[in-house]
C-alpha cells in the first residue's frame, strides 16, 4: 500500500531536508554524494508499483502484517478512566516495529545495487530486524552495538550472529547507543560505495529521517483504519508512543498527524532522576544542537558535547531526538511526558500479570504514561498506544535486577 500524501507530508521535510529549523544535512562533505544518491534513488523508486508490490509481499509473508489493535480490558477496568488500546507491533516477526524500515532499506539497497547493510542498534531489536532483512534479500550485514548493550542484550547478539550479521562492539564513551551510532556512521563513510546505511531511527542527516518515517508509516495507516473500524468511525482521543530517535513514534503519529482533535504524546525516559546524566529526556531538558548529522534538540554538557544519559531501556538511552519530533514539539503538535525507570518496570510487570503481554522496556514507558493519563480522563475517551516491541530481550535483565514483581501491589 503506497503512502497517502496528506497535507502535513506535503510540507515536511522541505527540499533541504528540514522540519522547521530542525534537520538538514550536517555531515562530512565527502559523504554528500552518497546521501544525494540515496535521496534520489528513494524518491525515484519507493512509490513505483513494483517497489510497493515487493515491499507488501515481504510485509505480509515475512513480517506477518497487519498487526492488530488490542483493547487492554483488564487494565482499563482497573484504572477506571479512559479506555486503553495498543497497536501490537510486538507481534511483528523479530518482535518489534524496527523491521518495518529494515525491509524497506534492504529492498532499496537491492534496487540500488548495494551489497551490504550497515547500522547501529541499542537494545538489539533493530540489529535483529536488519540481520533478518539482510538474510532475506541476500545482503551482507554489519551491526554496531555498544559494549554495555552487548552484555545486557546477549540473546539479541546471538540472534544477529545466527542470522549472519557481523556485530561490532563500540567501546568508547558510555559504550551505548550514541557510541554505536558514531561507530556505524564512521563505517558508512568508509564503505558507502558498496554499502547502504540502514539507520535505526528517524535521526541523522537528510534523507534518513524522511525515509524511516515513510517506511514506518505503515503502522499509522493500519492503526487509523483499524481504529475507525473498531469504534464505528471514531478516532482515538490520544495517541501515545515512547520517544528517543522517534521511529516508532513517527510511524504511529503519521496516521493521525493531520487530525487536530487527536492529541499526540511523546513519552521520554526519566531514568533515575531529572539530574544531568541520570535520564535521557531530551525534549524536556535538551537544547538546540547538532548530533549525527542533523540539527535537533540534544542533551549537552556546558561545552556543547553530548551529555551522558541513562535509562533502563537500552533503546531509549540516546542524548538526542529525531528532527521531526523536535519540530512537532516546537510547533505545539506534540505533548511530552517523562516516565522513570521505576514506573516503567512496574508497568512491565503489570502488563504481563494482567494482560498476558510482556512488553519491551521501551514500550513500557509509553504504556506507563497511558495508564497515568487514563486515570485522569473520562471513561468515554480512548487512548491508543504503540506497543512497539516485545520484552523477551529484557526478561533476563528484569528478573536479575527486579525479581518477578510479586509485590502486594502487583499480585
Amino acid at each position: 500500500m503506497a503512502d497517502i500524501q496528506r497535507p502535513y507530508f506535503q510540507s515536511y521535510p522541505d527540499t533541504e531536508g528540514y522540519f522547521g529549523r530542525f534537520g538538514g544535512n550536517h555531515y562530512p562533505p565527502e559523504l554528500r554524494p552518497a546521501l544525494e544518491e540515496l535521496a534520489s534513488s528513494y524518491q525515484e523508486l519507493h512509490q513505483t508499483p513494483e517497489f510497493q508490490r515487493e515491499l507488501n509481499k515481504v510485509r505480509v509473508g515475512l513480517q506477518g502484517r497487519p498487526t492488530p489493535i488490542h483493547y487492554l480490558e483488564n487494565i482499563s477496568n482497573q484504572v477506571g478512566g479512559a479506555q486503553i488500546y495498543v497497536k501490537r507491533e510486538d507481534l511483528n516477526h523479530t518482535g518489534a516495529h524496527k523491521i518495518n524500515h529494515c525491509v524497506g532499506f534492504a529492498l532499496l539497497a537491492k534496487k540500488m545495487g548495494k551489497k551490504k547493510l550497515i547500522a547501529e542498534t541499542g537494545a538489539g531489536q533493530h540489529g535483529v530486524a536488519l540481520a533478518t532483512a539482510a538474510a532475506y534479500f541476500g545482503l551482507e550485514c554489519e551491526v554496531h552495538m555498544g559494549e554495555v548493550d552487548i552484555a545486557k542484550q546477549s540473546s539479541n547478539v546471538g540472534r544477529m550472529q545466527l542470522l549472519g550479521a557481523r556485530v561490532v562492539s563500540a567501546t568508547s564513551g558510555q559504550s551505548a547507543l550514541k557510541e554505536a551510532s558514531d561507530s556505524a556512521f564512521n563505517a558508512y563513510v568508509e564503505q558507502h560505495a558498496h554499502a547502504l546505511y540502514a539507520i535505526g531511527s528517524a535521526i541523522g542527516p537528510h534523507p534518513f529521517p524522511m525515509i524511516v518515517r515513510d517506511f514506518q508509516g505503515v503502522v499509522g495507516r493500519e492503526a487509523r483504519e483499524q481504529f475507525l473500524s473498531i469504534t464505528n468511525g471514531s478516532l482515538p482521543d490520544h495517541v501515545v508512543a515512547c520517544v528517543a530517535g522517534g521511529s516508532n513514534a513517527m510511524g504511529m503519529y503519521s496516521g493521525f498527524i493531520d487530525d487536530p482533535g487527536v492529541v499526540l504524546h511523546a513519552v521520554e525516559p526519566l531514568g533515575v532522576s531529572d539530574e544531568p546524566g541520570q535520564h535521557a529526556a531530551t525534549l524536556s531538558y535538551g537544547r538546540l544542537g547538532t548530533l549525527h548529522g542533523a540539527r535537533s534538540v540534544v542533551l549537552q554538557k556546558e561545552d556543547g558535547t553530548p551529555a551522558r544519559v541513562s535509562s533502563v531501556a537500552s533503546g531509549l538511552a540516546y542524548p538526542g531526538v529525531g528532527p521531526e519530533i523536535a519540530n512537532l514539539h516546537e510547533t505545539g503538535r506534540l505533548s511530552i511526558a517523562a516516565v522513570s525507570n521505576e514506573e516503567a518496570i512496574s508497568t512491565f510487570f503489570r502488563l504481563a500479570k494482567f494482560e498476558g503481554i510482556i512488553p519491551a522496556l521501551e514500550s513500557a514507558h509509553a504504556l506507563a504514561f497511558a495508564i497515568r493519563l487514563a486515570s485522569q480522563r473520562a471513561s468515554s475517551e480512548r487512548i491508543l498506544v504503540n506497543l512497539s516491541g516485545r520484552g523477551d530481550k529484557d526478561v533476563d535483565f528484569v528478573l536479575e535486577n527486579y525479581g518477578t514483581g510479586a509485590s502486594p501491589a502487583l499480585s
